[in-house]
């Protein structure tokens, strides 16, 4: 039987509020979905654990992919957003670029617990959704992605990046259309 956990990407209030730094307004669209995925994963006593970019204010991710300054730790915008605040039981894990596992405790942190499968949800779609799936698929998880529960920059990537994660990673789109 699989051991899931419930994985929240980058919901921070840098990406989420209106008029933030790096502010993706399809966001905002999957605040309730995520909610509830975030509600049953507690009912089920699954793990939820946040994926949260956290930079120091003159990291150089910042020039290399040409980033305004963002979610820099200690700030209000490097904080999830209020609606999906988190538990003292959830897991929290930082990262500094794209994948939520470069560079992080993700991956020992889920071996400990005996993950097998990760459902994806969170922002953006085409970056840091997509790059994580990808590191999870060739680390041998099993990936869901909650087609409603992710967001994207531009309708074409957000799409692109579920044909890709799909066709190419073999990761399960619930709700999928294609």
């Amino acid at each position: 039987m699989s051991k899931k956990a419930l994985v929240v990407i980058d919901m921070l209030n840098d990406f989420v509020m209106e008029g933030a730094p790096l502010e993706v307004p399809d966001t905002r669209k999957v605040v309730s979905v995520i909610k509830r995925e975030i509600e049953s994963a507690r009912k089920e006593g699954r793990h939820i654990i946040y994926v949260c970019d956290s930079h120091d204010p003159d990291d150089a991710e910042f020039k290399r992919f040409n980033w305004p300054v963002h979610a820099v730790k200690g700030t209000k915008g490097a904080q999830i957003v209020e609606e999906l605040r988190p538990s003292n039981s959830d897991i929290i894990i930082e990262k500094t670029t794209y994948s939520g596992f470069y560079r992080t405790k993700l991956d020992s942190t889920l071996r400990a617990l005996r993950i097998d499968t990760l459902r994806l949800t969170g922002c953006v779609t085409h970056i840091c959704v997509l790059f994580t799936a990808s590191d999870a698929v060739l680390r041998g998880y099993d990936v869901e992605v909650v087609k409603d529960g992710v967001a994207g920059i531009a309708p074409e990537d957000h799409d692109a990046a579920l044909r890709i994660m799909k066709n190419v990673l073999n990761v399960k789109i619930l709700n999928d259309g294609y």
